[in-house]
């Protein structure tokens, strides 16, 4: 494995065109906050490089719906997003902003490099002009029908019901977000990267050289280095951006995946001097945190931008995240179906630490997880309380009551087998936590922490030193393992507070003030030791770390997460909203074959490895039926039991996940995604049929 004198972490640059929600947290930024942490202390030399995106579609359309200028936007959404992330504790070296004059230098001087260097293609195309808007349309200024999955408002870049990568030209009645006039083609000059240059550099660093990366990124770049590469526009049309820097280029702004990646370049500027050291020297190690959506700018464009340059060093990884759905929805900010940072801190002040702790606990690290109240209140309530917080509780309030408040002296010749056994697990510990986190295992490493105040517990209920201290008359012998048993636990409570710092930081500082030693302590070297806090040291007395969260609280939010969601227009029209294209007509005989029936869901349960499946169990009347059902994001299995459904009887087995479904439920699927089951009125007998 190289070795790396300097580490470089950058967190993807949010649309500075609203707050940040738990989506953003759980994708990218809690996870690079913990590694950046775990190596500040490791004594690593190391910058944690963030900034807001403020050039780009959203922001415009973001300031027209608002009535004011794109500069209004990003002033206002940069400085919420910046206190945001300060309040859950995202330690950036620097918060910048792509506005900056230092980095319109940079984006602009990186872009004429390229442009004197000959690399770009100069090409005259036909683009989408709206003639209301009197105006090019960028691809997000169009919608229309997905060719892919149907969704009638896709954008011209991507469908984000199916994730697909599009291009305007590929969408079904496209019409202009502006006007919503149909679009249609006027020529326009562009400069174009020619990615395809770059494909067989591409495939040699990345499917040759970085094998160990997480699947979901070498398998979505495999992809698209399999499909082959073509040139891209890094230029658009506009008045919103950085100007193109060359003669008769009015109108004319880089494209934002072009400018945001050198954000981080620019970021680095404004923090130091010596910024070159760290994006230009081969001994730095580069890690681009991201989400799913953001891979192939990060392992495809930016680099082979990178390597056009020349100068710059790669990135050694980019373990991108999947996305976090809320209550078995997808995070949609367009209907407010979003858990709002700025609103969480204020509905739970004092408990940052929990929400950090229950993203990571549950992060998207290899599919896309889902985050439900009622899992937020009970690991919380069984997590942090009962297991963390009350094993630190336990052993502080014992010590200052057997131990008068000081740390116990340790007793080596009545050493039992049961210390060495957790002497060796804190140690082991220790090992365990630091390989997950090189491997970007976030979730895993969180676990073993836990589990170690579990094993901490279990020790301390084993032990019983209540018990002994409480006979009639308290030995010296008994005294002394008393003594051996709360060394022990207070040793493991110190290491607990080092391995926690980087997932729970403000609880890693309450414990310090409580055990009153210094924040050096941290270090990482110091884990796994067992003589950390030294015997005959006063302590102070326990706060409670955690507190409970009550049935009350989670209601409200549920209550508050359904009210303030945007509700489809129910009198929605063809001339108000893009429906599904008709399909051609059938005859009565096709539609004869048909045999539709109702049916009873009995029962139902998550398809192991299917985020999207699950597998019910129907009474047809008749007979009983397992069907697989694509809803798993839209329904909880336990909210659909008792359900009446209309069933496609005599349509042929198929096997999903290895499970043979005999049917199909028939759902309704409005503009915005949601799925309604198509049901009688009233009750009516299971096996009916339907016509």
């Amino acid at each position: 494995m190289k070795e790396y004198n300097r580490i470089l972490v950058t967190a993807a640059l949010p649309y500075a065109n609203g707050p940040i929600h738990i989506g953003h947290l759980a994708g990218c930024y809690i996870p690079a906050d913990i590694y950046v942490r775990y190596q500040r202390a490791r004594k690593k030399d190391i910058l944690f490089i963030g900034g807001s995106d403020e050039h780009g579609v959203p922001i415009t359309i973001r300031a027209m719906k608002e009535g004011i200028t794109p500069q209004q936007v990003v002033d206002k959404y940069h400085a919420l997003i910046k206190k945001s992330f300060g309040q859950m504790f995202i330690s950036f070296d620097i918060y910048s902003r792509t506005t900056n004059p230092v980095h319109h230098e940079t984006a602009s001087a990186f872009f004429k490099k390229l442009y004197d260097d000959h690399i770009f293609e100069e090409k005259e195309t036909e683009q989408f002009y709206d003639e209301q808007a009197k105006i090019f349309l960028a691809d997000r200024y169009i919608t229309g029908t997905c060719p892919i999955c149907g969704n009638p408002n896709a954008f011209g870049d991507q469908c984000e019901r199916c994730g697909s990568s599009l291009s305007p030209d590929q969408l079904i009645n496209p019409r202009s977000t502006l006007s919503d006039a149909v679009p249609v083609k006027r020529k326009t000059k562009h400069w174009y990267f020619p990615l395809q240059h770059y494909e067989k550099f591409l495939k040699e660093w990345i499917l040759n050289g970085h094998t160990e990366w997480k699947n979901n990124v070498y398998g979505q770049c495999k992809s698209w280095l399999d499909n082959g590469l073509q040139s891209r526009a890094m230029t658009r049309d506009g008045n919103w951006g950085i100007k193109v820097p060359l003669p008769n280029a009015e109108g004319k702004v880089l494209y934002v995946w072009f400018d945001a990646p050198i954000g981080y370049i620019s970021a680095t500027k404004e923090l130091t001097p010596k910024w070159a050291d760290y994006w230009q020297q081969t001994d730095t190690k580069l890690v681009h945190f991201i989400g799913k959506d953001n891979i192939v700018f990060h392992c495809i464009i930016f680099p082979a931008m990178l390597e056009a340059h020349g100068h710059f060093v790669l990135p050694d990884n980019v373990p991108a995240n999947e996305f976090l759905n809320i209550e078995g929805e997808k995070v949609s900010t367009s209907r407010n179906w979003a858990v709002w940072v700025h609103e969480y801190v204020e509905d739970f002040p004092g408990c940052e630490d929990v929400l950090r702790y229950v993203l990571c606990a549950n992060a998207p690290e290899t599919k896309d997880n889902d985050f439900t109240w009622k899992d937020f209140q009970d690991r919380n309530n069984s997590e942090l309380v009962s297991i963390f917080g009350n094993f630190v509780n336990r052993t502080f309030v014992l010590m200052h009551k057997l131990c008068k408040g000081k740390v116990p002296f340790w007793h080596e010749n009545i050493k039992e087998a049961s210390d060495d056994e957790l002497i060796r697990q804190i140690e082991q510990t220790k090992i365990t936590v630091e390989n997950l986190l090189e491997q970007y295992k976030f979730r895993d490493a969180l676990y073993s922490i836990v589990d170690l105040a579990r094993k901490g517990n279990k020790y301390l209920q084993e032990k019983e030193p209540w018990k002994k201290a409480g006979k009639e008359t308290t030995t010296p012998e008994d005294q002394e393992k008393i003594d051996n048993c709360l060394y022990l636990c207070l040793q493991l409570t110190a290491n607990l507070t080092i391995l926690i710092n980087p997932f729970l930081p403000s609880t890693a500082k309450k414990l310090l003030n409580m055990m009153k030693v210094v924040e050096r302590m941290l270090e990482w070297e110091n884990a796994g030791r067992t003589d950390l806090l030294k015997m005959g040291y006063s302590l102070r007395p326990p706060v409670l770390l955690f507190r409970k969260i009550e049935d009350e609280e989670i209601q409200k939010q549920m209550e508050k997460l359904h009210h303030n969601t945007i509700k489809p227009d129910n009198n929605i029209t063809e001339s108000s909203a893009v429906l599904p294209e008709k399909k051609q007509e059938i005859q009565y005989t096709d539609f004869e074959k048909l045999e539709l029936r109702t049916g009873i869901v009995l029962s139902a349960e998550k398809v192991v490895k299917a985020d999207k499946l699950l597998k019910l169990e129907v009474d047809m009347g008749f007979e009983k039926r397992t069907i697989v059902s694509g809803i798993a994001l839209h329904f909880k299995p336990e909210d659909i039991l008792g359900k009446q459904v209309v069933v496609v009887a005599n349509l042929a087995p198929r096997k999903m996940k290895g499970i043979e479904s005999n049917g199909m439920i028939l759902m309704a699927e409005d503009t915005n995604g949601r799925l309604v089951f198509v049901s009688p009125d009233e009750k009516i007998i299971a096996g009916s049929e339907v016509r």
